[in-house]
Order: C-alpha cells, then sequence, then structure tokens
C-alpha cells in the first residue's frame, strides 16, 4: 500500500481494494474528470448525482470566489446574511405550489433528520405529541444519520449499529417482477401503496407521525414509482392526518426533467430534502421545504422565544449560499432543469439497448436517471458490477454501481456523443464480464 494514502479512512468504500490500485481525480470540467497523469474520464453519474450543471461552471466558481473574499462565515443563529434570505426566494419559486419555507442544512443526511424532526414536532405544538411513529420503506435510501438509517431500509447501511431509533415501521418497496425493462414508469404496482394502510391498521393512524419515501429510489438500484402510487399514497396519509415527506436529495434540480420529482409527477408532499444538486457539488449544502401550514403551526408563543430548537453551525453558510445561488443562475440560462425531458428519449433508447447483453436482468429509467440490473456471481453478490465499474474506469468511463446494479446520472449538459460513450463503454465491458 501506499503510505501516503495510508491515513485516510475512506467513505463507502472498499478501502483494502482502493488502496492497492488507487483511482485518483485531480481535475474537472464540464463532462470529465482527469486523472493525476492526465487521462481524461467521462463522468456518468454527475459526481456523485450532484454535479447537474458539469464540472467548473464559470457562475458557480466566480460566485464562491467572491464571497470567500467579501464575508467567510456568518453566525446563523439569530443572525443572517442577504444570500440565505435571497436564495430562499430563489428556491421557493421553483418548488411546487404550498412548499413555501425553507431550512437549510449541509447535506442530504442532515436534511432528512431535519425533516424527521420537524414532522413529530410539528404533531406536537398542534396538541397530539402522541403522533411518535415513523415510517419508511424497505430498500430507502435516506442518508447515514440515526435517523435516516432508522427510516431508510437498506440493510447493509442499518446492520452494524445496534438499535435504530425507537417506532419506525417500513412499507414494502416497489420493485415489482412484473415490470420489468419498462421504459419508464411501470404500469404495475400501485396498489403498493396500500401497505400503508396495513401499518395503520397495526399502529393506528392517531401514533403516525410521517411517511418518508424517495419518488425515484436511486441509491438501492434505480427504483421507479409505478403509475398511481405516489397519489395513492399521498391521499392515505390525507386521509389519515399523516405527513408526507419526498427525499428529494437525488431527484431535485432537474434529474428527471423538471425541477423537482414533486413536480413531474404532480404530487405534492408536506415536506421535502435536498441537497447534492441545490450547489452542484460545489459547496456542501441541503435544505428542507416546509409548507405554510407547518412552518405557522410553530409561530405561536412569546415572540422573544425560539420556535423550533434546531439547527447547524454551517445552516446557509455564505458559501454555500453563494454556490447555490451561482447554481441557479447556470440551470436557468441553460434551460438545465427540463433539459433532461428533451435528452430523455435517446438516454432511454441507448440504456435499453442492453438489455440482450449477457447477464442483464432488468433495465429501468426515467429522465437522466438508468438503471442496469446484472445477475450476481453465485456466493459473490456485487462482484460482477464492481467488475464492470472499473473496467469502464479503465476504459475512460465513471459509472457506479450499488449491488449489482449499474446505476447512471450523468450531468444535465450531456450531448448525443457522451450517451454513445457511456453506453458502448458499458457494452463491452459487459462482454468482457460475460
Amino acid at each position: 500500500m501506499n503510505d501516503q494514502l495510508a491515513a485516510y479512512w475512506m467513505p463507502f468504500t472498499a478501502n483494502r481494494q482502493f488502496k492497492q490500485s488507487p483511482r485518483l481525480i485531480s481535475r474537472a470540467e464540464g463532462m470529465h474528470f482527469w486523472t493525476p497523469e492526465g487521462r481524461q474520464v467521462l463522468d456518468g453519474v454527475a459526481g456523485l448525482w450532484c454535479v447537474n450543471a458539469g464540472h467548473a461552471r464559470p457562475k458557480i466558481v466566480e460566485a464562491i470566489r467572491a464571497q470567500a473574499a467579501e464575508m467567510d462565515f456568518a453566525p446563523p443563529f439569530n443572525m443572517g446574511h442577504p444570500k440565505q434570505f435571497e436564495l430562499a426566494e430563489r428556491l421557493v419559486q421553483l418548488t411546487p405550489s404550498g412548499l413555501s419555507k425553507v431550512f437549510y442544512t449541509n447535506s442530504g443526511s442532515e436534511s432528512v433528520d431535519t425533516a424527521l424532526k420537524i414532522a413529530l414536532a410539528y404533531h406536537r405544538v398542534r396538541g397530539e405529541g402522541q403522533r411518535t411513529r415513523l415510517i419508511g420503506r424497505e430498500r430507502g435510501y435516506h442518508g447515514v444519520n440515526f435517523g435516516g438509517i432508522s427510516v431508510g431500509g437498506m440493510v447493509a447501511n442499518r446492520k452494524m449499529f445496534g438499535a435504530m431509533l425507537a417506532g419506525v415501521d417500513h412499507i414494502r418497496h416497489t420493485h415489482d417482477p412484473r415490470n420489468l425493462f419498462t421504459r419508464g414508469q411501470p404500469e404495475h404496482g400501485a396498489e403498493l401503496a396500500d401497505d400503508l394502510e396495513r401499518l395503520v391498521a397495526l399502529h393506528d393512524a392517531s401514533t403516525i407521525a410521517a411517511v418518508i419515501v424517495e419518488p425515484v429510489a436511486g441509491s438501492t438500484g434505480v427504483l421507479l414509482p409505478p403509475k398511481g402510487y405516489l397519489e395513492r399514497l399521498r391521499a392515505i396519509c390525507d386521509k389519515h392526518g399523516i405527513l408526507l415527506i419526498f427525499d428529494e436529495v437525488i431527484t431535485g434540480f432537474g434529474r428527471l426533467g423538471s425541477p423537482f420529482a414533486a413536480t413531474h409527477f404532480g404530487v405534492t408532499p408536506d415536506l421535502m430534502t435536498v441537497a447534492k444538486g441545490l450547489t452542484n457539488g460545489c459547496v456542501p449544502m441541503g435544505a428542507v421545504f416546509a409548507s405554510q401550514k407547518i412552518h405557522d403551526a410553530f409561530m405561536t408563543g412569546p415572540e422573544h422565544l425560539i420556535e423550533f430548537f434546531h439547527g447547524y453551525t454551517y445552516s446557509g453558510h455564505p458559501l454555500a449560499c453563494a454556490a447555490a445561488l451561482g447554481t441557479l443562475d447556470t440551470y436557468a440560462e441553460e434551460g438545465l432543469l427540463t433539459r433532461g425531458a428533451k435528452m430523455a428519449a435517446t438516454f432511454e433508447n441507448a440504456v435499453h439497448s442492453l438489455r440482450d447483453h449477457p447477464n442483464v436482468v432488468d433495465v429501468r429509467n426515467i429522465g437522466l436517471v438508468g438503471g442496469i440490473e446484472l445477475k450476481p456471481i453465485e456466493g459473490q453478490p456485487g462482484k460482477r458490477a464492481f467488475s464492470v465499474f472499473l473496467d469502464c474506469w479503465e476504459k475512460g468511463v465513471l459509472i457506479r454501481t450499488t449491488g449489482d446494479t449499474i446505476a447512471l446520472s450523468p450531468p444535465l449538459i450531456i450531448e448525443n456523443k457522451h450517451i454513445d460513450q457511456i453506453i458502448g463503454t458499458i457494452s463491452d465491458a459487459l462482454k468482457r464480464a460475460a
């Protein structure tokens, strides 16, 4: 092992394998990374679902540079700076009608925990403090804080850490074998939302505070909501007075060809978490969008007292706000929040061209998100997809794998030639891995 790599314990990485054969990147621009040796690598995953506008975009770079020179930090408790308020106003112009309040965090994980706390506190301030139960979904990913892994449903993210939050349950996931190789939103499975009624019957609706789901589950392998599923989930929550939370850390800011998945599917949650594309991945930042009704429920009592005891040292950090404003400017000037819709058909055809390749058992897609599920090697889950990942890296394309699923989420500036390169490289790698 290279001694210069020994000190860093890498996140969500096979550390021993990596340090024997490091994959280092040292520069990025547009659609590409470069290695320290100068080798160009096409980014097929927008960094980590976050660099939606592409790398090193001038407006974002300049906004960060100027803000760092003007003011590096402003205390967020009992103080504010202009860009926090400017950004919030810009954001609520993009959100679905009704989501008119913004609470800043520093990551998707923090956004999830913040949304869960808002939901619990909301019921308490309304006099329904018995609503303490939180409902997640099997195979859900909601970050890595204890709240997120409690409502999440990915086994490897949970099994090492003992007791989760108390009073959490899960509805079924939306992966339905009837929908194999569906193009776009699948036809079958709207009734899976009715699993929430099972938990209502088990626990009683009066004990349930909120349900949290990803509109499109990304990290578990690109699982799409069946037609009518989200609408049904919304109706059940309304029926029983349960808050609905959409985790849009991945789907937010143009990934599906609309500003948000809530916009795309026409279903508005009560709370919505975002991060990643909020700043184009340049400076860590997240946020929770809340309805006016939820916000106003806290605005009671003496005006000099704190209404909600929650926040972070870096909530609404000046550099993060500057990066987000530069990102929104870039999205607006280049039409990137809807560009995914224009590229979706081309991307869909390309991804589905892999359906007859060796060991491909399913292909799923929506907007500029694609999932190619592979047959696992017996006794070695994840190894087949990881070998394809390594092969593509060596051939100049960065993809992402989760289990034995290849996940694609390229920057929204992608062009046809980039799609051809990504899919052609994966095609060759699949054949070599057969």
